[in-house]
């Protein structure tokens, strides 16, 4: 421990106890830029933060003492010392800012040895107590996992604050116990995330007590041949690339048991997924979500398909903060659920306009009583949640399926009842402009390329029954022209589209990924690879990178084994360590979330299957999208229950049940904005 005593050297010169503020060079992680105080107007006494540094949470933890301590703050141009101290012999320090904090996202960096380092994510405001160990270590390194460059973190001010309201999902910083969401239903042991947290809070705690554990750890988290530096940035690499050397990190995390109950055995991925089920009335609980889009603030707004326990539309939508939570309608929010304007059986279609407002398609479900009339398929809320123009009225739309939104404002609606597709110019609800397709076409999906073409994905029905092809159609103003369109796949549902304009497109019946260029060229198909099955959708990364939701097969006694997402390597193949593109990122089984042994509960405590029902272990379901949050964490949606017959004809005397329960947030998982 050497470099320990140099550092505590180092502190009692520049440290606070002397008074001056200064950079601490802490070898993990290298010499970092101080902040420089800016000219106080006149003496104040900020509040102090008293924080410990310690290996445990509770009272059995072991207090780490000479331990340097630096207080960062997170920027868009990279970290800034704020302040320096060390430990004393219980762990404790105190940080007495001589100025006002400036705006920023704060974290505690605490150097324990060389390249082990623990820290804690703060958030805006600093707190007046604080908790640095092994699980606010693992909160933060995973929640920045994308925002982590060599173990310090920076980056957009709202996606940094996106993590640190996901690490407080996982960690409190003010105990360092386990955090509330993570410790309840629809987590606890309803999902292995609270075990596999406290397992790898395990393997920090043995780098903790031992240079051979930091050794083992830093090479089974390496990245494309590369060792991390430090434990921090090793766990981010692990968030990154969860499937890598699991048996490995399964082996450390029993070397030292600090936190109980971990992993009994090996999970086939490393990701730590926080469930989300509250829609903020258990009135109107999910039912069958499709997809979503994030608004300028980070706020997530979900289809909701039918209403819980039944095969029947639903006539809400949902809307969550950026850490999952329901919206409240606190200022200018929404208050989620969210009702009126004629919504009725969302399903895929959802995208935010240019001015703010929220368009939602209502594609209907159970029947034809529960489908919308042609003409209001199209519903439009505020950023606030108020309906736009009362019922709103789209004609020529027929069962919107998929939208976006163009560079332009141009908002693109998928027509599927009537085999079109509309363009509202700038948003217009008047003045839309379709183009009709094929017979038996009936277009699920439409995604913007960076040209401003628009690629549509032609389903051929829900299973296949037609042909399923890929159109390329642009706009100019006042017409739409065909380009080109593409006959490929079977089934096909989600369409994304790269930084080098070409399509990805999920296609269920045949298992299958495929690309298609600008020109028309097909990509693939890619299968059997990274756990791709029945893939319903496709989400382009920023490196171009495809994150595939798996929905499974759509046949009769068919019960999905488990949902999953899948990841494949795109075109920028240098983002992937120079595989193929194609190549899997995922495990063979994909990326799952299993149970640690308790049934699924819906948000109201009831089982998902209603009291008295088979009870169901799988807390990730059917898949259909998902999205990347500008902080890179992955929501996938838990769309359909996982048996397909029963929930979709209903066992014996009962209606068909097919409504997923919620949302699974894998942290730091995916690289946040396209291109």
């Amino acid at each position: 421990m050497e470099l320990g005593r140099s550092c505590v050297a180092v502190v009692g010169a520049l440290g606070l106890l002397g008074g001056a503020l200064g950079a601490l060079p802490v070898a993990s992680t290298g010499a970092v830029p101080s902040e420089t105080p800016p000219a106080a107007s006149r003496e104040t006494a900020w509040p102090t933060l008293d924080g410990v540094v310690q290996s445990g949470a509770g009272s059995g933890a072991d207090p780490l003492a000479g331990v340097p301590v630096r207080l960062m703050r997170a920027t868009a141009k990279g970290p800034r010392v704020f302040a320096t101290t060390t430990t004393d012999a219980r762990g404790r320090f105190t940080v007495a800012p001589k100025h006002k904090p400036p705006k920023g996202v704060y974290y505690l960096s605490a150097a324990v040895a060389p390249r082990v380092d623990l820290v804690t994510l703060l958030g805006s405001q600093l707190p007046g107590k604080a908790t640095v160990n092994e699980l606010t270590t693992v909160a933060a390194a995973y929640a920045l996992a994308q925002l982590s460059h060599r173990g310090e973190f920076s980056g957009d001010v709202q996606a940094l604050k996106i993590a640190d309201g996901m690490a407080r999902n996982v960690a409190s910083p003010l105990t360092g116990a386990v955090g509330k969401v993570l410790r309840r239903s629809p987590n606890a042991d309803e999902t292995i995330s609270l075990r596999l947290t406290r397992s790898l809070a395990n393997v920090v705690a043995a780098t903790v007590a031992s240079r051979v554990a930091t050794d083992d750890f830093l090479h089974s988290t390496r990245r494309f041949g590369r060792r991390p530096g430090s434990v921090v940035q090793g766990l981010a690499n692990l968030a990154r690339i969860p499937g890598q050397d699991a048996d490995e990190i399964h082996d450390l995390s029993r070397q030292r048991v600090t936190f109980r109950p971990g992993l009994g055995r090996t999970p086939d991925n490393w990701s730590i997924a926080v469930k989300v089920n509250d829609t903020g009335d258990d009135g109107t609980l999910w039912g069958g979500p499709g997809n979503i889009a994030f608004d300028r603030r980070g706020f997530a707004w979900a289809t909701n398909n039918v209403v819980q326990g039944t095969p029947y539309s639903a006539t809400s939508v949902v809307v969550l903060k950026p850490d999952g939570s329901p919206a409240d309608g606190s200022g200018s929010t929404p208050r989620s659920p969210v009702v009126g304007g004629g919504i009725l059986g969302t399903g895929f279609g959802v995208t935010v306009g240019a001015n703010g407002r929220v368009w939602f398609g209502n594609y209907g479900w159970g029947g034809s009583d529960y489908q919308p009339a042609p003409g209001q398929s199209i519903t439009r809320y505020s950023p606030s949640g108020e309906p736009v123009g009362g019922f709103a009225s789209a004609p020529g739309v027929d069962r919107a399926q998929g939208m976006a939104t163009d560079a332009d404002g141009n908002v693109w609606v998928t027509s599927y009842g009537n085999n079109k597709v509309f363009v509202f110019p700038k948003g217009d609800l008047g003045a839309g402009i379709g183009h009709e397709f094929y017979p038996g076409s009936q277009p699920f999906d439409v995604a913007v390329a960076p040209d401003g073409a628009a690629y549509v994905s032609l389903s051929g029905g829900l299973f296949g029954t037609f042909t399923s092809s890929v159109a390329r159609l642009t706009f100019d103003g006042t017409r739409l022209h065909e380009s080109f369109v593409v006959q490929v796949g079977t089934a096909l549902k989600g369409i994304d589209v790269d930084s080098h304009g070409v399509a990805w497109v999920a296609s269920l019946g045949d298992d299958s990924v495929y690309g298609i260029r600008p020109n028309g060229d097909k990509i693939g198909p890619f299968h059997d690879a990274g756990g791709v099955l029945g893939p319903w959708d496709v989400t382009v990364d920023g490196h171009d990178n495809l994150w595939i939701s798996n929905f499974g097969h759509v046949e009769v006694d068919d019960r999905l084994p488990y949902g999953r997402v899948s990841a494949l390597c795109g075109l920028s193949r240098r983002h992937c360590g120079g595989a193929a593109t194609g190549a899997p990122l995922t495990p063979g089984t994909g990326l799952t979330m299993p149970s640690a042994g308790s049934q699924v509960l819906l948000a109201d405590g009831t089982p998902l299957y209603g009291t008295g029902g088979k009870p169901s272990f799988s807390p990730m379901m059917r898949q259909t999208a998902s999205q990347i949050d500008a902080a890179g964490n992955l929501w996938t949606i838990n769309n359909w229950k996982p048996p397909f017959d029963v929930d979709a004809f209903g066992a014996p005397g009962k209606d068909g049940n097919p409504g997923g329960d919620g949302i699974l947030i894998f942290l730091g998982l995916a690289v946040p904005g396209q291109g």
